[in-house]
C-alpha cells in the first residue's frame, strides 16, 4: 500500500523540472548574508551598486535627471598658478558627451560678488568636488577653505569629492583627505579620464540616491 501511495504521488516531470530552475536560479542569486558582508567593507557596497547596468550619457542627461537639481556638475577647485592645467581639464570635461557643466572661478564668478561667497556657492551648487592638489594649492588659504566647504557639505563623502595629486609627496596630502582615495596626476590624458569617469560614477549615484528617496 505504501509503494503505491508514493506511486500516485510522484511529482510530474515538468514540476521536477520547474523546481529545478528554481533551485538554479536561487544558488546563482547572493544570499543576503553575503551581500551583507560585501557591504561591510567600505568603499564596495556603492561601486558594486553602481557597476550593475551600463552608464550612458544620455541617462545623466536625461530632462528628468536629479542632475540639474544643481547648477553645475563639478566645481574644479585649484590654485591660481595652476590655471592653465584646469583650463585644459575644463575644457576636456566639458568636450565629452555628458557635455559637463564645469565651475571655474575666474570664468563663472560674479563680478563684484564675494569671494567667501562665490566659493560657497560653488560648492553648494555642485554635484561633485575636484581638489587639485598641487604645491600651489597647499600654500593657498582659499583652496584649503574651499576644500573644508566641500567635506562639510559632504561629511561621508559618497564619491563627491575628488582629490587629484600633482607634484606633491604622499606625506603632504592633505590630513583631512586621508580617508579618501586619490588619483595621482601622472600622465595627463590618463588622469583626464579616471577625473571624467569618476564625475560619471557620482552623476549616476547621485541620480539613483534622488530616486530612491523620491520613492522610485
Amino acid at each position: 500500500a505504501g509503494w503505491f501511495r508514493r506511486l500516485l504521488h510522484k511529482p510530474k516531470p515538468g514540476s521536477v523540472e520547474s523546481s529545478l530552475n528554481v533551485g538554479r536560479s536561487a544558488s546563482s542569486s547572493p544570499s543576503s548574508s553575503s551581500a551583507e558582508s560585501s557591504s561591510s567593507s567600505p568603499g564596495m557596497s556603492l561601486a558594486r551598486s553602481t557597476c550593475l547596468s551600463p552608464i550612458l550619457a544620455s541617462d545623466i542627461s536625461a530632462s528628468g535627471s536629479a542632475r540639474w537639481a544643481k547648477s553645475y556638475d563639478v566645481c574644479i577647485c585649484h590654485s591660481e598658478v595652476d590655471l592653465e592645467l584646469v583650463e585644459e581639464l575644463v575644457s576636456y570635461l566639458e568636450g565629452q558627451p555628458e557635455s559637463f557643466r564645469c565651475f571655474l572661478q575666474l570664468r563663472d564668478a560674479t563680478p563684484g560678488s564675494a569671494v567667501v561667497t562665490e566659493l560657497c556657492d560653488a560648492v553648494q551648487n555642485s554635484h561633485c568636488w575636484v581638489m587639485l592638489i598641487t604645491p600651489g594649492f597647499l600654500r593657498d588659504p582659499w583652496c584649503k577653505y574651499q576644500m573644508h566647504q566641500a567635506l562639510a557639505e559632504a561629511p561621508m563623502a559618497n564619491g563627491r569629492t575628488i582629490p587629484v595629486l600633482k607634484d606633491v609627496d604622499r606625506k603632504d596630502y592633505p590630513k583631512e583627505l586621508r580617508n579618501l582615495y586619490y588619483i595621482y596626476m601622472a600622465l595627463k590624458e590618463n588622469s583626464f579620464k579616471q577625473i571624467r569617469d569618476t564625475v560619471v560614477r557620482c552623476e549616476y549615484t547621485v541620480g539613483c540616491w534622488n530616486g530612491l528617496d523620491a520613492g522610485e
